[in-house]
C-alpha cells in the first residue's frame, strides 16, 4: 500500500493541470473529498492548476466552490475520479479524453477505469482514504482540507455510527484533529442545522412513509408533491439516514423526481438485509446497506420496491430459522 500511496503522489507531482470528478448526485463525502484533495494539492504545489468538476449541491456550498468545466481542462491533464466505482456514474467529464487516470474508492469494487487504482472498500469513505493519502505523503493537510474531509467522514459513517468505521479511521481522525487544531465542535452546528422548511418536510415523511408486513419502508414524491413541500429531489436523499432508529423498519427507500435531470431518484437504506445487489439489478449501487440508483420512472421504482420488499421477507425468514 506504501508504493501506491507514492504512485499516486508522483502522478499528482508530475501533472500541471488536475481535474477531480467524482460521482453524479454528489453526497457530502464526494464533495468533502473532492475539495479537501483540491486544498491539499493547491497547499503543496501552489502553481497548480486544480479544478472540482460536476454539478454542486447548493446545501454544502459551504464545503468549496464547483468549477465550470471547460474543453481546455482534458489537454495534457490528470483525471483523479473519487468515491466512484464504474464509469457511468461519473459527473461531467469524458474520462477517455485525459492524459492519465486514477481512481480512489471505497465501495465494493465494479469495474476498472483508471490506469491507477486503489480501492479499498474496508474504508469508512473516500474522504478517510484521503486523509490517509495525505499522511502518507508529502501532501501539506491544511485546516480547511481538514474540515473538509472530517464533513466528509461524518457523512458517510453517521458520526461514527456505522460498522466501517474501525480503529483506523479513529487514528486518521485524531491525527486530523492534532496536526490542524480543527475544532469538530463548530462544524456539526452547520452539518446538521435544518431550515423550518426541511423539518416540515421530514413531518410530512413521516406521516406519509408506506410500512410493509415485511418492514421495508418506501415513499414516492413526484414533483407536485415536491413543489408543494418547497424541497428538491436531493432533500429527501439528505434525510434518509433519519430512518436509521425506526424499531418495524429495517430497510427502508425514497424516491423523489429529479426535474434537472428528468428522472426518479431513489435513495436506499438497510439495517440488515443486502441492497447494493438489488440495486444493481436496476442500474444502481453502493455499499451493502447504502445504496443509490436512477430511474427512468416510478413505474420501474416500483419494480425496484418489490424486489427490496422480497429481500427484507427472506432476511426476516432467514433471521426466524436461525
Amino acid at each position: 500500500m506504501f508504493f501506491k500511496y507514492h504512485q499516486i503522489y508522483r502522478k499528482i507531482k508530475k501533472f500541471e493541470t488536475i481535474v477531480i470528478a467524482r460521482h453524479i448526485g454528489p453526497d457530502p463525502d464526494a464533495l468533502g473529498s473532492s475539495f479537501g484533495l483540491k486544498e491539499s494539492i493547491l497547499k503543496t504545489f501552489p502553481k497548480k492548476k486544480v479544478y472540482t468538476v460536476g454539478l454542486g449541491a447548493s446545501k454544502f456550498r459551504y464545503l468549496g466552490s464547483i468549477d465550470k468545466f471547460d474543453e481546455s481542462m482534458y489537454e495534457k491533464s490528470l483525471l483523479i475520479v473519487l468515491d466512484t466505482p464504474d464509469i457511468k456514474r461519473i459527473d461531467g467529464v469524458d474520462i477517455e479524453r485525459f492524459q492519465y487516470k486514477i481512481k480512489i474508492d471505497h465501495h465494493p469494487f465494479i469495474e476498472t477505469f483508471a490506469d491507477l487504482e486503489w480501492v479499498d472498500s474496508t474504508a469508512s469513505s473516500a474522504s478517510q482514504m484521503i486523509m490517509e493519502l495525505i499522511f502518507k505523503t508529502p501532501l501539506k493537510m491544511t485546516k480547511e482540507a481538514a474540515k473538509c474531509l472530517y464533513v466528509g467522514l461524518i457523512a458517510d459513517t453517521e458520526r461514527f455510527l456505522y460498522k466501517y468505521t474501525t480503529p483506523k479511521t479513529f487514528r486518521l481522525v485524531a491525527k486530523l484533529i492534532e496536526k490542524t487544531g480543527l475544532d469538530i465542535t463548530e462544524i456539526y452546528p452547520q452539518f446538521y442545522n435544518r431550515s423550518l422548511v426541511e423539518m416540515r418536510f421530514y413531518a410530512y415523511l413521516m406521516t406519509h412513509i408506506n410500512v410493509t408486513a415485511n418492514g421495508f419502508a418506501y415513499l414516492k414524491l413526484d414533483e407536485e408533491t415536491l413543489k408543494e413541500q418547497g424541497v428538491d429531489a436531493a432533500t429527501a436523499g439528505n434525510m434518509i439516514n433519519n430512518f436509521n432508529n425506526i424499531e418495524e423498519i429495517i430497510a427502508w427507500a425514497f424516491f423523489s423526481y429529479d426535474s434537472a435531470n428528468n428522472n426518479i431518484r431513489g435513495s436506499i437504506r438497510s439495517r440488515g438485509p443486502i441492497i447494493n445487489e438489488i440495486a444493481a439489478m436496476f442500474g444502481g449501487g453502493g455499499h451493502a446497506l447504502a445504496s443509490g440508483v436512477k430511474l427512468p420512472s416510478f413505474e420501474e421504482a416500483d419494480k425496484l420496491i418489490n424486489e427490496l420488499d422480497k429481500t427484507c421477507q427472506k432476511y426476516k425468514e432467514e433471521k426466524e430459522h436461525h
